[in-house]
Formats: C-alpha cells, sequence, structure tokens
C-alpha cells in the first residue's frame, strides 16, 4: 500500500483540476492511501531565497506559514502527484510557491520515490504542456524518481468540462494502476 498525495494547484473549488485529481484519488484510493491537498486551502508564502533553511540546525523556514503541515504531509508520502491547470505554459502560482518551497534539505528526509502529473488548460495548442512537461521529466531524473504517469487535458475552459470526455477515466485509471502489485 502506497501513501499518495495529491497536490492540486486549483484555486477554483469543484474545478477541472479537482475532478480530475478527484478521479485519480479515486480510483489510487482502492487500496492505497491517499490525501488530497489544495493549496487554495493553505497560506504559502513564496521562497525568499535567504537560505536559511541550509543552516537552521532543523533545515526548517523562517517564514511563519503553513508550509510546515505541507512538508509534515511529504515526509510520510512515497507517491506524489502534481495537478494543476495551465497558466501561461506553467503551473498555478499558487503551486509554484509550494514547488519553490521543496528547495530546502528539509526534502531529503521525504520517501517520495514516484511522482504523477495532472495538467488541465483551456487552450488546444499542441504543445501546450511542454514546458511543464520538460519540467517535469527533469524532476524526475534529479531526484530519481519513477514516473507514474501523466494525464494531460486540453480544451477544459468551462468548470466541469472535463466531465464530458475521456480524461475522468484516464485519471481514475492512472490512480487505480497504483493498485496492481508491483505498482
Amino acid at each position: 500500500m502506497s501513501r499518495i498525495v495529491i497536490l492540486v494547484g486549483s484555486l477554483r473549488k469543484g474545478g477541472n483540476t479537482e475532478l480530475l485529481a478527484g478521479a485519480f484519488a479515486e480510483g489510487a484510493g482502492l487500496h492505497n492511501k491517499v490525501e488530497v491537498v489544495s493549496v487554495a486551502d493553505y497560506s504559502i508564502h513564496p521562497c525568499t531565497g535567504c537560505n536559511r533553511c541550509f543552516s537552521n540546525e532543523d533545515h526548517a523556514c523562517v517564514q511563519d506559514d503553513d508550509m510546515a503541515l505541507i512538508y509534515e504531509k511529504l515526509r510520510k508520502a512515497d507517491t506524489l502527484v502534481v495537478a494543476s491547470p495551465v497558466y501561461f505554459y506553467g503551473i498555478s502560482a499558487q503551486l509554484k510557491a509550494l514547488v519553490d518551497r521543496l528547495h530546502t534539505p528539509m526534502r531529503n528526509a521525504f520517501s517520495i520515490r514516484r511522482l504523477g502529473l495532472i495538467l488541465v488548460g483551456a487552450a488546444t495548442l499542441p504543445d501546450l504542456f511542454d514546458p511543464i512537461v520538460m519540467q517535469y521529466r527533469m524532476i524526475c531524473r534529479f531526484f530519481n524518481l519513477e514516473s507514474i504517469g501523466t494525464v494531460l487535458v486540453s480544451g477544459a475552459r468551462e468548470k466541469g468540462d472535463v466531465k464530458y470526455r475521456d480524461s475522468m477515466q484516464r485519471a481514475f485509471e492512472l490512480g487505480s494502476k497504483l493498485n496492481q502489485k508491483g505498482s
């Protein structure tokens, strides 16, 4: 049984990103412990680049915000899934702030060995997801993480658009794939 944390980077409650993350969580939750973490529910400040976390004895960040709660969740996870809307060929600003705060020695205490990616964009450009997917691959390679796969959905502009496509099923199947022996 895996311990999976899904970071949802959308501030729009009940939106396409949250729906896909929910479908993934439903599939993965059949035989795994899954926690969905919405950045909309936390106050997380951007990294200031002070690097004090590198010299502090406990590697704690000097900022007093909710990131300490996220660190605790990530310490317990072996699989991380990042779900985000796509804004100007990148993940949401709120999720990016969280990701940047992982630039800390604390990440060395995490047990995360696998990474997944769920992206939703309104545009239908063929290369819409390329910048984020490239970053995802580089992170997997740098941290020696196994990619569990991606769900990339374009053309989903209005809230709920993903319900009328095969994307919900694809997200569910990616999650349920983690239930198979050896996955």
